[in-house]
């Protein structure tokens, strides 16, 4: 686990302002608290992916939107656009707006509430661009994510534990955890780098309950129709501008998961997304390689569409292009890391 020593350097995550300059241009991070899109902001960033950058749309473990290859400059038509989507609400805020909700819930007005106040809070402009915050609205399907602050119905939980604290105002205490966590950080990113950080901010907070859930990691990444919606997997995270077209053509909502998956209404579809459990592609996942990623050692999307079709087993497996295994989801799953010289695999 990386120290507070480790983190003096500034904290470079991306944003939808401040892009990081990748090997094929200008790559944007949108946040999306809640993973919820309407159809004419899935709409602007389809549109502003084909006019700015490379027309397709990336999915982030985060339920978030990158958009790669801008030009230089590019960036300031893109925040134009995202403003007026309603995708940009503070320019300050903007990339610590990272919240995660139970892609099968409906906990969208509880996200919303509690992005409206991290947002009126200038102090929290300064945490963290890796800063998470979950709302799992009792399946247990966020909680093992590991957020620094999380809920789990009345439950706060920090660095992904049940404190033993019940709350009745859940944007109230996730405001104050959030707000501790910036005073006593240091340079640390994320909770866990903090000493005795979750004991802290609880006894901040209140007097814990005896009562725990034990929080376990995330195991399920269900696909296919599920009540009345359809839960469809996207190859290796990346919407193609054409499929990002049609989706807009086709919804008039749809929610990004962590697990690169996207939940629709429940229709018919042909964009070539998976819906199928047994898909080869299903928890098939990797980050940018080359030539997007100048760090890169290898093509591992090419290098991973040539492998799915000689997959024997179903456990989750995450390509990475060299050993800072970027995008890699939480839970269980087999890493295949590029070393130069083929793929080390670790399990």
């Amino acid at each position: 686990m990386p120290t507070p020593q480790d983190r003096r350097r500034p904290d470079a995550c991306p944003g939808a302002i401040a892009v990081h300059q990748a090997a094929d241009g200008g790559l944007a991070r949108v946040r999306v608290p809640g993973g919820t899109l309407t159809n004419a902001q899935l709409r602007t960033l389809a549109e502003a992916s084909a006019d700015l950058g490379d027309g397709g749309l990336e999915l982030t473990s985060r339920a978030n939107i990158q958009i790669r290859a801008l030009a230089e400059g590019a960036e300031i038509d893109l925040a134009v656009r995202l403003r007026e989507a309603g995708l940009l609400p503070s320019q300050t805020h903007e990339r610590v707006r990272n919240i995660i909700a139970s892609p099968l819930g409906d906990d969208q007005h509880l996200v919303e509430a509690i992005d409206r106040a991290l947002c009126a809070r200038p102090e929290l402009a300064e945490l963290p661009g890796r800063f998470l915050i979950t709302v799992d609205d009792g399946r247990g399907d966020v909680s093992g994510l590991g957020g620094d602050v999380g809920l789990h119905g009345n439950a706060l939980l920090l660095g992904g534990c049940d404190t033993g604290l019940r709350v009745s105002d859940p944007v109230d205490a996730v405001i104050k955890a959030a707000l501790e966590f910036q005073a006593i950080r240091g340079d640390a990113w994320r909770l866990a780098e903090v000493p005795q950080g979750i004991e802290r901010i609880t006894a901040a907070l209140g007097t814990p309950g005896a009562e725990r859930i034990q929080v376990g990691p995330v195991s399920a990444r269900p696909i296919g129709r599920i009540g009345d919606v359809t839960v469809a997997a996207v190859p290796l995270g990346r919407l193609s501008e054409e499929q990002a077209r049609r989706l807009c053509d086709l919804v008039p909502w749809i929610r990004l998961t962590p697990w690169r998956s996207v939940v629709l209404p429940a229709v018919d579809t042909d964009i070539a997304l998976i819906t199928d459990p047994d898909s080869p592609w299903h928890g098939v996942t990797a980050c940018a390689g080359r030539p997007g990623c100048a760090k890169s050692l290898a093509d591992v999307r090419a290098d991973a569409a040539a492998w799915v079709g000689t997959r024997k087993d179903r456990i989750p497996v995450h390509w990475s292009g060299c050993a800072r295994r970027c995008g890699k989801p939480a839970g269980k799953v087999v890493e295949m890391i590029a070393t130069g010289d083929g793929y080390r695999r670790s399990e």
